[in-house]
């Protein structure tokens, strides 16, 4: 590579969620998740907003397809709601819910894009939450069963699928602090065995996959907590490497290498999760790619200091999130050092800000996203440059949306949306987007 050009072929995509965007949350024999549920708990989502209608695409989905494909770029991550297809999240299988996503992506592919699709992006059918949700093992087979049902009707025509978007939020602020649907403050026990049920689900749901469909890639999505070394002198950098181990090995260890880290499962004590002869065997299932999302560091690395947070004054995003220097990088490179995955794609970057439209021509001027995204992008660039396996990237978001907790006061997307009226409206970041896409190059 020269300059900062990519490989040929280098995957250019965008990203989005089911309850972020979709909308029409009772509509066609959908069940109801547990975001439903929680968004509708007093004071558990920012202004009292739900998922109910969010952007609306449920209605307008061939209209935002026509507008990835106007950002020139190859890729769409999407993810299914596993409600729509099993309400009562096993058994009966609602057609009109698979309809949609076999009109989805039949617009995908007309439209010269490849679906990339996402199984599991935290809508849990409430019916599940109802018997005990991740703490119990049956939903780990319920999960296999939906991926089964879905992968037998599209699987002729998407090849790329992740099981899981982010197990450590899924956990953390679903289980441990509450911040997430369902909502719960779990004990250290419950907490490590919901971990151990949504890696078993993952396992199984990897198999089922590969029976329905042998020719597709199969990966998982994860948000790593990332240590950036204060500088590239070797002894940062063991220092960030350690703290990378010590803050994602409990979920990836066991996907890539078969086992729990010894020191954290005896560290544990009496919490350690009830795991059965052959769980990790079934976990450890073969992988075409790991996706990666990441947005902020952990802190930053240093022999002299250990890990520091960044300080308070470092610029940061509408999230309160700092930007720092090389987190994609590192995020690629301790990751690729430890597990050594085939494939590495950026399922999930980019920044919030307070966009509007100016009053005067409409325009949503963001600059700061444009900078922050070629920022980062020259991480990935140098990770590539490096020989670490890095063959796709896809910014968050496509468009503004429901953002989970935050409700609709934080916007990522790459276009603008009028939530009162649903009218779309790409901002300047867009426009920037689309030109590196088609040059293939910063």
């Amino acid at each position: 590579m020269t300059g900062f050009e990519f490989p040929p072929g280098f995957v250019w995509g965008t990203a989005t969620a089911s309850y972020q965007i979709e909308g029409a949350a009772g509509e066609d024999g959908r069940g109801p998740s547990i975001w439903d549920t929680f968004s509708r708990r007093p004071g558990a989502v920012l202004g009292g907003d739900t998922g109910d209608v969010a952007c609306d695409h449920y209605h307008r989905w061939e209209a935002d397809l026509d507008l990835v494909r106007s950002l020139n770029l190859t890729h769409y991550r999407f993810s299914i709601a596993w409600p729509r297809i099993l309400p009562a999240g096993r058994g009966r299988v609602n057609r009109a819910g698979l309809d949609f996503y076999d009109r989805l992506t039949d617009g995908m592919l007309a439209r010269g894009l490849v679906p990339f699709a996402t199984l599991y992006h935290w809508d849990l059918p409430q019916a599940l939450e109802d018997e005990g949700g991740w703490r119990v093992r049956a939903t780990a087979d319920a999960f296999a069963e939906y991926a089964r049902e879905v992968v037998r009707v599209l699987g002729d025509r998407i090849g790329d699928w992740a099981t899981f978007n982010e197990l450590p939020c899924i956990v953390n602020l679903g289980h441990r602090t509450g911040e997430h649907a369902p909502g719960a403050k779990e004990p250290e026990r419950t907490i490590r065995q919901v971990t151990h049920n949504l890696l078993l689900a993952h396992g199984r749901a990897v198999r089922a996959i590969r029976e329905e469909s042998p020719g597709a890639r199969v990966g998982i999505v994860h948000n790593p907590d990332v240590p950036e070394p204060q500088t590239d002198a070797e002894a940062d950098i063991a220092v960030g490497r350690k703290g990378f181990a010590e803050y994602n090995a409990w979920m990836l260890d066991p996907v890539f290498l078969g086992e729990y880290p010894a020191d954290q499962w005896e560290g544990l004590g009496a919490d350690v999760p009830e795991r059965e002869p052959g769980d990790m065997e079934e976990i450890r299932q073969p992988l075409d790619f790991l996706g990666i999302n990441a947005y902020s560091t952990r802190g930053f690395a240093s022999a002299e200091r250990g890990l520091d947070s960044p300080e308070e004054h470092y610029p940061r995003t509408d999230m309160g999130w700092p930007i720092t220097n090389d987190v994609l990088y590192w995020a690629c490179r301790f990751a690729n050092e430890r597990y050594s995955p085939p494939c590495i794609h950026i399922t999930e970057n980019g920044c919030a800000w307070p966009d509007a439209p100016e009053k005067l021509g409409g325009g949503v001027r963001d600059y700061a996203r444009i900078a922050y995204l070629r920022h980062h992008l020259r991480g990935v660039h140098r990770a590539i440059g490096e020989g670490v396996p890095v063959r796709g990237y896809f910014a968050w978001s496509l468009m503004d949306n429901f953002e989970w907790a935050w409700g609709y006061s934080r916007r990522f997307g790459l276009v603008y949306v009028d939530y009162e009226t649903q009218r779309r409206i790409p901002k300047y970041s867009a426009q920037w987007y689309a030109s590196v896409a088609r040059r293939n190059a910063l």
